[in-house]
């Protein structure tokens, strides 16, 4: 799948939509609290309504169902990906602060992190709930339990993407 993805993204692609779906595992290895559980579904609602979903990661990383996927990336690859795809969406990792820096803006899933400190307002900056947050912002994730009630729904998320594709037109 990935050759096929490559292909795709040496075309055009406006029509596509980048997930960076994983955050870097704790120093522990253990995986991020970070990490949106319900990718899947957001793939499914955005592939519905034909849009096709590109998962960019680096090896080892787990695969989304539904989307094609490209490993290991250089960062101006990323880059020129971000400035010509319809939208990107992904958890809180280093991928919003890169759009920020590029003008590109697009969807961020946080959980237990604060978008009002780790945030860029001209993304659309998800949020379940502030009741969620981690008491100690700046506090080590190894600390920090992994849940899954703490994320918006995959609904919510669709529609976000669908938001953000029409504010970069």
């Amino acid at each position: 799948m990935e050759e096929a993805a490559r292909g795709r993204l040496q075309g055009d692609v406006r029509r596509v939509i980048l997930i960076s779906p994983w955050a870097r595992n704790t120093t522990e290895g253990k995986p991020s609290p970070k990490n949106y559980p319900h990718w899947e579904a957001v793939v499914t609602g955005l592939s519905k309504v034909g849009h096709e979903v590109t998962q960019v990661s680096c090896s080892g990383e787990p695969d989304v169902a539904g989307a094609s996927r490209v490993n290991d990336l250089p960062l101006d690859k990323i880059a020129l990906l971000m400035k010509t795809c319809s939208t990107w969406a992904s958890v809180d990792n280093f991928w919003h602060h890169m759009a920020w820096s590029l003008g590109q803006p697009g969807v961020v899933i946080f959980g237990q992190s604060d978008p009002l400190i780790f945030g860029h307002p001209e993304n659309v900056n998800l949020l379940k709930s502030r009741t969620f947050l981690r008491d100690r912002q700046f506090w080590l994730w190894s600390q920090t339990p992994y849940r899954t009630d703490i994320f918006i729904s995959a609904e919510e998320v669709v529609k976000a993407v669908l938001l953000s594709i029409g504010r970069r037109r």
